[in-house]
């Protein structure tokens, strides 16, 4: 078991170079910009609480991938109860703003909240690998990350691209 310190200093370090999927997560499944501080704070968490069961078997990206993602699907799958609680509206100004390599055009931005839009629209294992794919994240991770064979991520992949494809659909001629 690995001591406190250890512990923290593993934790900050992990979290200094991989912050991106916490926020690419937290906006392909939250509705609004409050929702998304809300799934990645909740991250933070389980991967805090996690990180003492990591044994080294994957990469430390492909690990938070998987708390990460596991996380946001219970998050997703717990939302109609909060839901009854509070109303949700989009945000999609604060989005584009936080967004990792910050989109420098309007048009950038709105392409942007289309894609996570359309993201957000897909089934969760689609949008979790819509997600790993635009992160470059190899077929085998992905396979790692979401528990299924390598084969059968290629061809959910290829299903999900397509979905994609039909969601976005128009909306760099709309922009034009």
């Amino acid at each position: 078991m690995r001591a406190p310190a250890d512990h923290e200093s593993l934790f900050k370090s992990w979290l200094g170079e991989h912050r991106g999927i916490l926020a690419r997560v937290g906006r392909s499944f939250a509705d609004c910009s409050a929702e998304a501080e809300d799934i990645e704070q909740e991250m933070l968490l389980q991967l805090w609480i996690s990180l003492p069961a990591f044994k080294g078997q994957s990469k430390p990206s492909t690990w938070i991938y998987r708390v990460c993602l596991n996380t946001a699907l219970t998050w997703r799958r717990d939302d109609s109860r909060r839901r009854r609680h509070v109303e949700s509206r989009a945000d999609f100004g604060d989005v584009a703003a936080a967004a990792s390599s910050p989109a420098k055009s309007a048009g950038d931005r709105e392409i942007l909240e289309k894609l996570y839009e359309a993201i957000r629209a897909m089934p969760s294992l689609d949008r979790a690998l819509v997600l790993l794919l635009l992160d470059g994240v190899s077929y085998r991770e992905m396979s790692e990350v979401t528990g299924m064979t390598e084969n059968h991520v290629g061809v959910a992949l290829t299903r999900a691209r397509r979905r994609l494809a039909e969601l976005m659909k128009g909306t760099t001629d709309e922009l034009e």
